[in-house]
């Protein structure tokens, strides 16, 4: 069974850092290009960045600059450093590829 696990999320002081990390398994995780999204309150899905199986990033406008987006085959992980939080950043997110998408972790930038 494909499963996508976040973790990671929590609060988080206006210009903090936090790392998300998704945890996958039931699938070749280094064959797979692997993507964050998020989900803000009241507000669409958003891509934020993916990472394709050579490792090349890429990123929304909203983020680039401040996020990176890594990945460790030999751990089956993702992960998502953020950095210079906003309070804008407040938002679920999700990890993915084209079999599942995750349930999901929040974060919440706010004083």
């Amino acid at each position: 069974e494909v499963q996508l696990v976040e973790s990671g999320g929590g609060l988080v002081q206006p210009g903090g850092s936090l790392t998300l990390s998704c945890a996958a398994s039931g699938f070749t995780f280094g064959s797979y290009a692997m993507s964050w999204d998020r989900q803000a309150p009241g507000k669409w899905l958003e891509w934020v960045s993916s990472i394709n199986t050579n490792g090349m990033p890429t990123y929304a406008r909203s983020v680039e600059g401040r996020f990176t987006i890594s990945r460790d085959n030999a751990k089956n992980t993702l992960y998502l450093h953020m950095n210079s939080l906003k309070p804008e950043d407040t938002a679920v997110y999700y990890c993915r590829n084209t079999l599942k998408r995750g349930q999901g972790t929040l974060v919440t930038v706010s004083s």
